[in-house]
């Protein structure tokens, strides 16, 4: 299972897991992985913690991290950005939460900042990084700047880059990128209209020896033996973490995810103005009918939504109207998450099925079952 691309970034299973949580990033780290820990929406300073706790958890093994980069969104910052936001838009969502019966946040809390978009509002986060001992560097929705690409060369940090599409995919490697990740439309998170088992062989034939990860859909060790059967050279893995007993996913959303089925899900712009697969809510059904306002392009849409979101994710433990409206990215794969289980556990299950699996396919090519 060790594949050129793991034996590079020193990992004993070719197995990347994107987080938002620190805890599942180094647990995989320290597993035989690579954590790679999403940083949009962090402060420098905020990063700067996260990034030292991680180190000290997981010693001398590598970790990752990931920044959305997309190249077409909404230019400007704070009070101009908030500006473009229409009045109607505003008071969709104020309807939506009094229809759902969400308090507002208590007196003097507020939601501060924004996700930052764009090469320039995040070169001094990007920068940040590269001062940490990271392995790998990975941008989201676009190719990453000719200056990171640089950055990361000089400093032996591994760029990697996610495609939807092969055009994606050939973008990246022209920019320079060391890897490319082709994601599926399986995929939680922000994801293309190609499905993993069709996008995988097609990235891997244009972009050859530019190595590549397969991503969308994949949970068990079947997924990680047809991943690499396709050519991919490791697996990029998100959804199967989010129901671990590490990740700090909202404790109802664990709940909804649990019971959920793989027809749960549906790709919507609510939440960050771009197509990304969550599972399916009140809140993503009110943003689909066609009677109301149209999400709004990034980072437009990520404002407007984000003190709707603490205020339900605050009450959704005890609030009906809230618990029918929180939601998360997730992909297809959620129906396969029926239980919680430590970070470890999820590692040693890939990996055992892995080798079964194998060993039925050896089997079966020798003509011994």
């Amino acid at each position: 299972m060790r594949t050129q691309l793991a034996k590079d970034l020193g990992l004993e299973f070719p197995i990347f897991a994107f987080t938002h949580c620190r805890d599942v990033a180094a647990a995989v780290s320290k597993a035989g992985g690579l954590g790679v820990l999403g940083v949009a929406g962090h402060s420098t300073k905020d990063l700067e913690r996260e990034l030292a706790w991680i180190e000290k958890e997981v010693g001398d093994k590598p970790y990752g991290v990931d920044l959305l980069l997309p190249t077409k969104f909404v230019a400007g910052d704070g009070d101009a950005l908030d500006a473009k936001i229409p009045a109607e838009h505003r008071r969709f969502v104020d309807e939506l939460l009094a229809e759902h019966g969400v308090p507002p946040l208590p007196d003097g809390e507020r939601v501060s900042g924004g996700l930052q978009v764009g090469y320039d509002g995040q070169r001094e986060v990007i920068e940040m990084l590269f001062e940490h001992p990271i392995s790998l560097i990975a941008s989201a929705l676009g190719p990453p700047p000719a200056w990171m690409i640089e950055q990361g060369r000089a400093r032996g940090v591994k760029v990697a880059a996610l495609a939807g599409t092969v055009e994606h995919a050939r973008r990246h490697v022209e920019a320079g990128v060391d890897i490319v990740v082709a994601q599926g439309y399986e995929a939680g998170g922000h994801t293309g209209e190609i499905s993993t088992m069709v996008l995988v062989p097609e990235v891997v034939d244009a972009v050859a020896p530019v190595p590549v990860l397969a991503a969308g859909g994949i949970a068990n060790g079947r997924q990680v033996t047809a991943s690499l059967a396709l050519g991919a050279q490791g697996v990029w893995t998100g959804s199967v973490w989010l129901t671990t007993e590490e990740a700090e996913t909202h404790p109802v959303v664990k709940e909804k995810f649990l019971r959920a089925t793989s027809r749960d899900t549906l790709r919507s712009r609510s939440k960050t103005g771009k197509p990304a697969r969550m599972l399916r809510s009140a809140w993503t059904d009110a943003w689909e009918d066609p009677a109301n306002p149209e999400p709004l392009p990034m980072p437009l849409q990520p404002r407007l939504v984000r003190e709707a979101e603490a205020r339900i994710a605050r009450t959704a433990h005890k609030s009906p109207g809230a618990q029918q409206l929180i939601s998360y990215f997730v992909g297809q794969v959620v129906g396969s998450l029926n239980e919680v289980s430590s970070v470890r556990s999820v590692v040693e299950s890939l990996v055992a099925e892995y080798a079964d699996t194998m060993e039925r396919l050896d089997a079966w090519a020798a003509g011994d079952e």
